[in-house]
């Protein structure tokens, strides 16, 4: 099945964006996770964002785990804000909570550094906070 590919308008641009859903393992637990992609008004041509999320951690959560367009919006804010640029051609540019988690903020959401399905995720720095 092909992901389907979801317009939003942001001050006055358009930006492109698709989501994929997959799970995998956090410390022994599975989590909820999401690939988020998005360009900008060049289309497929253009930058590309990469923003890999992870269903926020703690109890009583209910694991639906597909972002809203509020999420995606944070997504792309914090792609701009960390040097995203949606109108060079090519290329991709990709948010990690190590290099971006602290400009990240998204309700029920949280950056994680890439993960592929199959793989067990590093604990991010907001894991690693909760912990400690």
């Amino acid at each position: 099945m092909r992901a389907r590919l979801r317009q939003m308008h942001i001050d006055g641009r358009t930006y492109t964006w698709r989501a994929a859903l997959h799970s995998v393992r956090v410390n022994g637990f599975s989590r909820r996770a999401v690939y988020v992609r998005a360009w900008g008004s060049g289309g497929k041509n253009s930058q590309k964002l990469e923003a890999d999320l992870l269903s926020a951690p703690g109890p009583y959560v209910v694991d639906d785990g597909y972002p809203t367009p509020a999420d995606v919006r944070a997504v792309i804010l914090c792609g701009l804000e960390s040097g995203w640029q949606p109108e060079q051609r090519g290329g991709t540019f990709v948010l990690s909570d190590r290099e971006h988690g602290a400009n990240f903020a998204a309700p029920g959401f949280q950056l994680t550094n890439p993960v592929r399905p199959g793989e067990s995720a590093d604990p991010t720095t907001h894991e690693a906070q909760q912990q400690g």
